[in-house]
């Protein structure tokens, strides 16, 4: 298994869920972490995960991000497996915002299946630190993409 995390982090909240996740994963393949100022669309080449997480701004994915999907020619992630991640207050989705919904859905329409639904991470205040347990719940979460990249893998759903 050959997963590659590509993060954004004003504050460093998203790096540390970001790292938690590449830590989770690494015991099972090979693992990649690579901040979006390092990104190249050609990197994603012989990748099985994607992973895509960044903070909320103005209610949608940080401006790197959004650069770096509208440079993906939409053929090249097509049959991906993908999972996407951000990190916001805690209050209503509706009122926040989720850069998560949004980078989820512009993997989908170039191709990408997503392995679990976009999931939010919450930090305490405007430069964090992440609320209390967040980083066990990064450890969950990243075990539930392994599993569900395995019964993807032996041909299940």
């Amino acid at each position: 298994m050959k997963v590659l995390i590509i993060y954004d982090s004003t504050f460093g909240n998203t790096e540390k869920i970001a790292r938690v996740i590449a830590k989770t994963l690494g015991g099972f393949g090979e693992v990649r972490l690579s901040h979006i100022d390092k990104m190249n669309p050609l990197d994603l080449e012989g990748i099985d995960i994607l992973i895509i997480g960044c903070p909320i701004q103005r209610h949608k994915p940080t401006l790197g991000i959004r650069d770096f999907l509208e440079q993906v020619s939409k053929g090249t992630l097509k049959g991906f497996l993908a999972a996407t991640f951000d990190t916001r207050y805690r209050m209503p989705r509706w009122k926040s915002g989720s850069a998560a919904h949004v980078i989820a859905k512009k993997l989908r329409k170039r191709g990408c299946s997503l392995l679990l639904s976009p999931e939010s991470f919450f930090v305490a205040g405007k430069e964090g630190p992440l609320e209390y347990k967040e980083r066990d719940r990064a450890v969950n979460w990243a075990r539930m993409i392994l599993e569900k990249y395995n019964i993807t893998a032996e041909g299940g759903v």
